[in-house]
Parts: structure tokens; sequence; C-alpha cells
């Protein structure tokens, strides 16, 4: 995602861009294709909501610069209510084809194993870095590089779903067409069926760390059975809440859980079980998600797994210019600078690639204003957070600097929308200065 839109924006300032991608002659485990912008995780950028929602406003500002993994992923969107899911293969081969059409952009085939020395360089490897590269910049930076592990959640054959016991509803109704109101798969649970259930996930066998590796896990892509562990209820307050959905085969009954499925395909062939990323082993995997009132017959397309995420601490090693101290022809994009989710890490592609140009050009490209989101993502992670404890995080309100309250408090959604107005303004006219 970042290197691909860092790429994109370097050239349309009108510099000549080398992409270097290692696939698909050097692969990952989580890959499938050579594509570039290549869905791994989720099919999901999450919510489009540019009014009181931060990854909204981020989709907003992003598509107001001009961004291609924005513009190829509304192309290619899906039914998911409010949120701004993407049928993963067209949208990958979508963003390759531009790339590679593009007469300022070369894309050279064959992995990076080293910091270079010479010439301007964005390192966008995102969050599976190869070892050799990882042991150049530990190196460099002389300090290892942290770590956490991702989980990633199975995704199911649609028409192996009982329908007679599942229903189609995105919560609260949500979405402007039927196709939105109808984007997601529920499947409830009563009590005993909960509590059995959380009883096989903390009993079933689960993927082992190797000696010495300790799990740092982002909250935000917690495995289920970590959120289990944390207490009985965490999940049917969590991913499995039953608020916002009425089962259209029994509407008086209330479920007491409830597990939805998200489309993950245009052709409604693939769901994948939202929330449900998980450290389980395969076998284990099927017979507890089997479980599940319908999807006792499930066939799945993929089942979840878990890998080691790589990033640098960049609070320490990064300039306001994303470039690294120590080497300034060398900026890092992407989800290896800390930043969490597709959209952020496109969003500091795009960032870098500006930046980039704007040097080649002689020139210097202020970061955007802390008041818009894409301005507090990079202002945390180039110094912003608290460097004893950097984590990677999702852009949201608390990273922003707080809205004058002007003599009165403000609810939750006015205080949103206070946000997303000044950022907008604030964006606009950086955008204007360029």
């Amino acid at each position: 995602m970042a290197g691909s839109e860092a790429a994109w924006q370097a050239a349309q300032a009108g510099v000549p861009v080398v992409l270097h991608e290692m696939r698909p002659a050097i692969g990952t485990f989580a890959h499938r294709t050579g594509s570039l912008a290549e869905m791994v995780c989720s099919n999901s950028f999450r919510s489009d909501d540019d009014e009181r929602n931060a990854v909204g406003l981020l989709h907003w500002e992003m598509g107001a610069a001009n961004g291609l993994i924005m513009e190829m992923a509304r192309a290619h969107r899906l039914p998911a209510g409010g949120a701004l899911a993407v049928d993963r293969d067209p949208f990958a081969e979508a963003v390759t084809a531009r790339i590679k059409e593009h007469p300022l952009i070369t894309v050279t085939a064959g992995e990076i194993t080293e910091l270079p020395r010479d010439g301007q360089w964005i390192i966008a490897t995102g969050p599976l870095t190869s070892g050799a590269l990882a042991e150049s910049i530990r190196a460099e930076t002389g300090a290892d590089s942290l770590a956490f592990f991702d989980a990633i959640a199975p995704i199911v054959y649609a028409e192996s779903i009982d329908m007679s016991v599942a229903w189609l509803q995105s919560r609260y109704d949500k979405g402007e067409t039927e196709a939105e109101r109808t984007a997601y798969i529920n499947c409830p649970m009563t009590k005993p069926q909960y509590e059995a259930f959380i009883d096989a996930l903390l009993a079933a066998d689960k993927t082992e760390f190797h000696a010495g590796e300790t799990a740092g896990y982002f909250d935000g892509c917690l495995p289920i059975e970590v959120m289990a562990e944390r207490g009985r209820e965490t999940l049917r307050h969590g991913p499995m809440k039953p608020v916002g959905l009425t089962n259209a085969h029994k509407p008086e009954e209330k479920a007491y859980a409830v597990v939805q499925l998200r489309r993950d395909n245009k052709l409604g062939t693939l769901y994948n079980i939202v929330g449900f990323q998980t450290k389980m082993k395969y076998g284990a995997q099927t017979a507890v998600f089997k479980m599940i009132p319908g999807l006792e017959n499930a066939s799945f397309a993929r089942l979840g797994g878990i890998h080691r995420n790589t990033f640098i601490h960049s609070p320490s090693l990064l300039d306001a210019q994303m470039r690294l101290k120590s080497r300034p022809n060398i900026r890092f994009a992407g989800q290896v600078t800390g930043v969490e989710g597709y959209v952020e890490s496109a969003a500091m592609g795009l960032l870098a690639g500006r930046m980039a140009a704007a040097e080649i050009k002689g020139e210097t490209l202020p970061p955007p204003p802390p008041e818009t989101a894409m301005g507090a993502l990079v202002t945390h992670i180039t110094g912003g957070a608290e460097a004893k404890t950097f984590q990677p995080m999702n852009v949201n309100f608390g990273l922003f600097p707080p809205i004058d309250a002007k003599g009165g408090r403000r609810g939750r959604k006015d205080r949103y929308k206070a946000y997303t107005d000044r950022a907008k303004d604030a964006f606009t006219q950086w955008l204007a200065a360029q």
C-alpha cells in the first residue's frame, strides 16, 4: 500500500521512480500473488464516515490529495454498510496496472537486502520486512527492530453457510442501499452455545512461539483467544456483540452473542469472520468455528494464521520529513513506521512520496498540520508518541490537538464533527500551498 502510493505521488509530481518489489520471486507466507497492494489481512478500509470518524476523515484527505489507493478502493468497493470494503483481487490488479502504465514509474523485480548508500529512497516494506533488510536496518540504527504478532481471520465460502440459521443484516441496518444493509451475515448464539464456544476456544491447540519470542500484540488485531483469556464476556462485548441486530428467523428472540461475517468479494461467494483473527492451529480452527450456529458445515477458503510484524522505533529514528536521522537519503513509510492499518500505511506512503519528490526538486514540503488526520499520524510517529512505550497505532481523534469547547461541553458526535470540520479546512489549505 505505502510503496505503491509513494511511487504514484512522486511520479505525479514529475519525478522518475523505480519501484522495487521482491514478489513473486520471493514470497511471504501471507501473500498469494505478485500484485502490488495485495490485501492479506482483511478486505476492509474500515469506516467511510468522514464527518465523525478519524479513519473516514483519512479517506477524505487521501481522496483530496488524489491518492491512488483510495481511488482504486472506491472503484472496487463492496457493500459493507458504513465501511469501505474492497474486492481485494481486482483492487490489487488495478493498482498494479496503473503503476505499471505510468510513464515515470519503472517496476523492478528483486529483493533489496540492505539500506542503499546513494540516491533518494523510501523503504515501505510493510509488516513482513525481509530478514536481510531487517538486519541492515538493525545494523544502521544500533537497536533491535521492535516487533509484534499479527493475526489473520479465516474466510468462509458463502454457499456453505446455513442461511436457515444465519441472516443478512448490517448492524443497525446501516447503509443507504439494500446491498449495504445486507453486507453482513449474522450467526446467533444462545448463552449455553456461547459458553461452550468460549470453553472450546480456551482449550484449543494454539501456535507456539519460538524460544525467546514474546507476543506483543497490537490491540486492534488481537487473536480471539487472547481476548477470551481476558474474561469470558470480552468477546460478547467486542466482535460478538449482539446489539443493533434482529434475528430475521426469530425476531422475538434476542441473541446472547452474534458472530458476523463480512462480504469479502464482489461475487458474494466469500465472507470473512469479523474480528476472528486467531492463532489456533488449523485442525482446532475448523472444529471450534464449526460450533458457531450456521457454520456447522462451513468450508474455509482460508484459515486464520499468525505472523511476526516488524516495525522501527520511529519516534527516535525519523525526523519530521520521515527521513532516517542517521541516513537522510532514506525515508520510511507505511506499517514499518508503526502506523497500523491499510489506510494509515497508504497515507504515510502518500506523504513520503510527496516529501521525497519535493526534496529532489530542491523544495521542502512541510508535514500536514497536526489538526489533520495525516498530520496527526505523522506527528505521532516522528516525535509525538512516548518513545519508551511506542506501539503501532491506528488513526484516532486522541492523536489530534484537543478541540476548544468554547465555554460549553460538546456531545461526542458534535465533538467529532468539529474535529473533522477543522481538519478538512486545514488539509485544504495545506494542499493549496503546494
